[in-house]
């Protein structure tokens, strides 16, 4: 086993490890050897994250090709050369079975992997692991298949979800970034409960061809959780690009730019005129409650460390309808059906229909939520969430028109992580204070930024919510506030 000794692990970026690389002083052998003790450390033994599902187990024979091309070639094969990355277990990758965390799925081998995982691979990245998940992608990150993931700043708590395995991956420093996916607050409140940074690209920007909860639905969406803006913006740049097995993927040709990461500004706030929206929108919130106004009193600090970096603040703005128009929120039970029998048209799927899984003597193993998830809205009750959807979306892009704004900026959820024990036994709480106007427009760009803890010493964080394609822009003030206030800090629990 090679092992360095000498490199830094904790919080490492993408330049810290490429810079390494080009010193000499680590090869991307050892920093897999290093990302492996760490997991075996702490997420199967000691504070027992329970993060991962699977560990790939390729993942050291990858790094030493990597190795030997740049030893050849004396470059990177490219811009993610040689960087571990954890993905949530409903994305495919090839060799490596997709679980969506349940009994359902234990044994499913795809035959596939999507264009986002093609686009990492190609750029050099090394799939460490899948990581745990709301089972069947939804809710907090509890499954029949591997039981709760611990958050890693309380180990009673909850790391959210559905993205819960690769948000606390990723804080509790098990790889240097992780891949997500949102269709309701998937990537942003487990990364806002994990204290990283968490994107929803705008729909369309990046592939969901090989991820369950893909086409021909159209909410979801597949976004880095990282520790820092740039990370996150570099794995946007790798991911992004049209692909003809997610049409969607078309509404953003000639709407991207050619990086997200280059010429990152830390005065990006300077001037920016910056909405902030207090309506109490989150998931079964409840305003006047202790928990409630302890996220709040970390949203007053951030909106004064907005002001501090020079923002035009205009505080409070207000959407009109906003939470009438998000109660008519509603699946697509079509399209829900063909995404699942698209998804397992491929590999050795134990199920061809949504029908079958939920006739098998395995679904009452399945979380009370995920079973709960599964059952269908009714046609009307969707046909009045597309008239809502188009009219939140006037609303929303009339208010920053008539503000001159160039973001909004709310609570990334608007309680503290709940209790593991709650999720799992009556009442099952699950994602308590979740905003979702995002995953409810589909066509916005949302980035959630660490800003800082509350009273609790638990993290919070705010998010950067912009118009349709405008991702570059929420990276930019995103990286312009995380450099000012520099609130990531990681947990004593995994040190």
């Amino acid at each position: 086993m090679l092992v360095n000794q000498k490199f830094d692990l904790i919080e490492t970026t993408i330049a810290d490890v490429q810079a390494a690389f080009w010193r000499g002083e680590l090869t991307a052998r050892e920093l897999v050897e290093l990302y492996l003790a760490r997991i075996e450390a702490y997420d199967q033994n000691g504070a027992a994250i329970n993060s991962l599902i699977s560990i790939n187990p390729r993942a050291r024979d990858e790094a030493s090709a990597l190795d030997a091309a740049f030893k050849r070639e004396g470059r990177f094969v490219g811009p993610l050369h040689g960087i571990p990355i954890i993905v949530k277990d409903q994305i495919n990758i090839k060799g490596m079975k997709t679980t969506l965390g349940s009994v359902l799925f234990r044994d499913y081998q795809p035959g596939t992997e999507g264009f986002a995982i093609a686009q990492l691979r190609a750029a050099g990245a090394i799939f460490l692991g899948k990581s745990t998940l709301g089972e069947l992608g939804g809710g907090d990150t509890h499954g029949s298949l591997f039981g709760s993931t611990r958050n890693v700043y309380d180990l009673a708590r909850t790391a959210g979800g559905s993205s819960g395995g690769s948000g606390a991956s990723v804080s509790a420093n098990f790889c240097t970034v992780a891949l997500g996916q949102e269709g309701f607050s998937s990537i942003r409140r487990p990364s806002a409960w994990n204290g990283v940074v968490g994107m929803r690209p705008t729909v369309g920007v990046v592939s969901r061809s090989g991820v369950y909860g893909g086409w021909p639905t159209t909410n979801g969406s597949v976004g880095p959780m990282t520790r820092t803006v740039a990370d996150a913006a570099k794995l946007l740049d790798a991911m992004a690009g049209y692909d003809p097995r997610d049409p969607v993927t078309a509404y953003a040709v000639g709407r991207t730019p050619a990086s997200y990461s280059s010429n990152l500004d830390p005065r990006a706030l300077r001037g920016a005129r910056i909405g902030i929206l207090r309506t109490p929108m989150g998931y079964k919130t409840e305003p006047a409650s202790d928990d409630f106004k302890k996220v709040d009193e970390v949203f007053n600090k951030a909106v004064a460390d907005l002001k501090e970096a020079e923002a035009e603040v205009i505080d409070p703005i207000e959407i009109p309808d906003l939470i009438a128009l998000l109660a008519t929120r509603a699946k697509d039970p079509a399209a829900d059906d063909a995404m699942f029998e698209l998804f397992f048209a491929d590999g050795n799927a134990p199920f061809k229909t949504r029908k079958e899984a939920m006739a098998s003597p395995l679904f009452s193993k399945v979380v009370p939520g995920s079973q709960q998830r599964w059952a269908p809205d009714a046609p009307e009750k969707h046909h009045a969430y597309l008239k809502a959807r188009d009219a939140l979306m006037t609303n929303l892009l009339k208010v920053m028109a008539d503000y001159r704004l160039d973001a909004i900026v709310h609570k990334a959820v608007e309680h503290q992580p709940t209790l593991i024990e709650h999720g799992i036994k009556p009442p099952f709480v699950d994602q308590k204070g979740a905003a979702h106007i995002n995953t409810f427009l589909m066509f916005v760009p949302s980035v959630v930024v660490p800003a800082g803890f509350t009273r609790d010493n638990l993290p919070a964080g705010i998010t950067f919510l912009g118009r349709p394609f405008e991702d570059a822009k929420m990276i930019q003030l995103a990286y312009s506030y995380e450099q000012a206030t520099l609130h990531r800090r990681p947990s004593a629990t995994v040190s």
